[in-house]
């Protein structure tokens, strides 16, 4: 180690320190930013101070808490001494195979760092434990356990320079300049969080929405205050007569359907013969703070629809909703049919959708009555929740993989992440209109009314089992944010069977999963009912991509053929080429 050069960078560590603690404080201090750390704080210890009341109020209980710690650090440094004596043991605590925090060798060659990664490892075990066993109410244990996981993973041993050994050799062998480049990149997303950090996932210089994302060629053929429609232009000399109409969730932007020719969903299923229009939701201000779900019902799912008829010259189109898209599109459906009105819709598919919202997850940490009306306060004050906070929430689900493996790499290795599209696209977040989203919290995750049939909207109550029309339906089983066993609940609710499939992988790679690449692989079997799990017993499963399997149930429901079709249809002059304006506003 040169000492004079690691002074050197220990000066510009400070200096670097300093410029990312100005660029945290300056929007606070003129007033751009209130924090609410302390009522984030606040929840936290209320919650977790439920589960210590549980333990501590028995001596019993007490006793048996701390038996099991003491217990589990006894065997250690029992473990720990045998292996200094030169004797092989066993583990007292080993991580899961999947967690690769601890994957350099030093964590277990090392006697100190093994040691170390098993206190860890044992302490949140434990910790876990009692939230497990604690015996209170399950809203109150779901967020205990979702804050004991996110406290454990922020205070590995992985994630401090002088508790990592791979760290500690990084930072010798270059003298610390790793950590004056990381406090750089630091300083650097601080700005670019406008005060809040903005953990950069990827390489942003390497991608353009428009250039290198999004570049299936099409037109902008309608558009309002909302949304704009695009039509995308034929690669096939013939199309099905039936055009697919794509309803994306708002949370995020459209273009994870295509995101690059090798992994676009829309490429693909225009290179099949479909005619396909994708609805592109705008980024919304303040001044559309006041927007509802029956305002994106109308002007957005039901105008593309009829555009798209119009551009297609057809009566009948396929819709397919992803994600909230699919809850929108489900809601849309039953409200069609509580009004007795048809709108030319032959199929519906639904991606990754819940509409039954009882098993939905971690979210469902965040909801409850006061959290939601602590967040309508805060939505009131500027009309609109800001993406970054709805992002930030999606990644604290995979915290030890969305979060601090970003941080170890950032910030204390000083190397900045590679380019890659979708974690791109995961970092554009959008914002949401305030009475969209406290009308989806409310009458869907916390009071679950479109389930049970007590949801009102645009002045008809919904029932879902009136949707009598084919439907497909796609889970994913790692997914986090609408479980499988949560969509495969909600898909019973219509009334007519679904085709069920489950695909591997998760939300996003599940779905974008390109049959080119021969990755993961799908289920299939009868339709819904009963649990996931005994469905998937039953089930038949295929290797590779679902995408197939889904066009062959689209030409089952109607495979005639007409001549392809232009964007617009002689009907509507193109506005703009895709993928347009609205999905380039940054969030």
């Amino acid at each position: 180690m040169d000492l004079e050069a690691f002074a050197g960078n220990l000066a510009r560590l400070v200096e670097e320190g300093g410029r990312a603690m100005a660029a945290y404080l300056r929007p606070r201090e003129d007033g751009r930013i209130k924090d609410d750390v302390a009522e984030d704080i606040a929840e936290v210890m209320k919650t977790l101070g439920q589960v210590a009341e549980y333990w501590l109020s028995d001596p019993r209980r007490t006793v048996e808490a701390q038996s099991r710690l003491f217990g589990g650090y006894l065997s250690l440094w029992s473990s720990t001494l045998k292996r200094l004596g030169g004797e092989e043991t066993d583990p007292v605590a080993a991580p899961s195979v999947r967690d690769a925090r601890f994957a350099d060798p030093a964590w277990s060659s090392n006697p100190f760092f093994d040691a170390l990664k098993q206190t860890y490892l044992l302490t949140s075990n434990w910790a876990e434990g009692l939230v497990k066993e604690a015996e209170i109410d399950e809203h109150t244990k779901h967020k205990a356990d979702f804050y004991v996981r996110q406290i454990a993973g922020a205070v590995s041993p992985s994630n401090f320079v002088l508790t990592n050994p791979e760290l500690l050799r990084t930072t010798l062998e270059s003298n610390g300049e790793n950590l004056v480049r990381g406090m750089k990149m630091l300083a650097e997303d601080i700005e670019a969080g406008g005060g809040d950090l903005r953990i950069r996932q990827s390489d942003d210089s390497k991608f353009k929405v428009g250039e290198n994302l999004a570049t299936t060629p099409g037109k902008v053929i309608f558009q309002n205050e909302l949304m704009q429609l695009i039509q995308y232009a034929p690669s096939t000399e013939t199309v099905l007569r039936i055009p697919v109409v794509i309803i994306p969730p708002w949370i995020n932007k459209f273009y994870i359907l295509d995101l690059n020719p090798e992994k676009s969903f829309i490429r693909w299923a225009v290179a099949q013969g479909l005619t396909v229009f994708v609805v592109s939701w705008v980024n919304p201000g303040p001044e559309l703070g006041g927007k509802g779900f029956a305002d994106y019902m109308q002007d957005g799912v039901l105008k593309a629809i009829e555009v798209a008829r119009q551009a297609a010259h057809t009566r009948e189109v396929h819709a397919v909703g992803y994600c909230v898209g699919g809850t929108m599109l489900a809601i849309t459906l039953a409200w069609l049919a509580a009004m007795r009105r048809k709108v030319g819709i032959r199929s519906a598919s639904f991606l990754t959708t819940q509409v039954d919202f009882s098993q939905a997850g971690d979210l469902k940490v965040f909801i409850d009555e006061e959290q939601i009306a602590n967040l309508e306060r805060k939505m009131l004050e500027t009309g609109v929740m800001e993406g970054r906070k709805m992002a930030n929430a999606f990644n604290m689900l995979r915290a030890n993989d969305l979060i601090w493996p970003y941080v170890v790499n950032n910030y204390l290795k000083g190397q900045a992440p590679f380019p890659f599209d979708m974690l791109y696209w995961n970092s554009d977040s959008t914002r949401l209109p305030a009475a969209n989203h406290s009308f989806y919290l409310r009458n869907c995750y916390l009071d679950n009314r479109l389930a049970t049939g007590e949801l009102e909207l645009a002045g008809r109550k919904l029932d879902l089992s009136q949707i009598s029309l084919p439907t497909y339906c796609l889970a994913t089983r790692e997914d986090h944010i609408a479980p499988a066993a949560s969509v495969f609940l909600g898909m019973q609710l219509f009334g007519n069977a679904t085709r069920f499939v489950l695909a591997g992988s998760g939300h996003i790679a599940g779905v974008i999963n390109p049959p080119a690449r021969a990755k993961y692989q799908y289920w299939t079997g009868g339709a819904p009912k009963g649990t996931v799990e005994s469905w998937i017993g039953k089930a038949e499963m295929h290797a590779g991509s679902w995408w197939p399997d889904w066009f062959a149930w689209i030409q089952q429901q109607d495979s005639h053929e007409v001549p392809a079709r232009e964007p617009g249809g002689g009907r509507l002059a193109p506005i703009e080429d895709a993928p347009g304006s609205y999905v380039k506003v940054r969030g």
